[in-house]
Parts: C-alpha cells; structure tokens; sequence
C-alpha cells in the first residue's frame, strides 16, 4: 500500500495551493483519507478527513470556511483545496489513507509529507 501526494509548494498570504494524494495497492479497500499536517515544535493535527463511499467530511475549526476536501472512490485519491492562505498554516503536509486488506485487517498509511509554505 503507497500514498503518493504532490501540489505543495510557496505561496504569498491569500494565495491557494491544492494537494493530491492517490492511494495504491491491489487489496487495499479505501474506506476514508484525510489530511494531517504538522508544523515545526508542534504535533500533528487533523486537518480535514473524507469518508470516500459516502463523502463525510470533517474540517478542523482552523480551516473551516477555507479548505476543502474531496475524495474519488473510484480512483482512490483525495484532494485539498486550500484557499485564503494564512502563514500559520505553513507546515508539512501528510495525506492518511485508512482502509482494509482482505475482510479484517484494518490498515492506515501515510504518505510522505509536503510542504506547504505561506508567505507574509
């Protein structure tokens, strides 16, 4: 099972960026992804997960009204879309896939980290 992310980058304050994360693996049943972010002297956070069958979304009260998440259940992927940028929400970015392996083994993997940095 590999999550494979791309779109951070540097953007001015205000700015928008989108992130892509795309889950693979034969027997890997998706059941949610999310996006979880982490930035220097500080924990991980949530920052906005998505149920892929049924398309529940959660969002951390931080980007609320800013971001939004998608997901294909199709393809396995999940998209972030992060708009009004604020410098705060500079960090690393890492995209968690949770799912099944057969009928029983539960799985959850991550994904390499991007960075997503915002400017003053």
């Amino acid at each position: 099972v590999q999550l494979v992310e791309s779109g951070g980058g540097l953007v001015q304050a205000g700015g928008s960026l989108r992130l892509s994360c795309a889950a693979s693996g034969s027997t890997f049943s998706v059941i949610g992804m999310g996006w979880y972010r982490q930035a220097p002297g500080k924990q991980r956070e949530l920052v906005a997960t998505i149920t892929l069958s049924g398309g529940s979304t959660n969002y951390a009260d931080s980007v609320k009204g800013r971001f939004t998440i998608t997901g294909d259940n199709a393809l396995d992927t999940c998209h972030l879309q992060m708009t009004s940028l604020k410098p705060e929400d500079t960090a690393v970015y890492y995209c968690n896939a949770e799912g099944y392996i057969g009928l029983t083994t539960y799985v959850s993997r991550w994904g390499q980290g991007t960075q997503v940095t915002v400017s003053t």
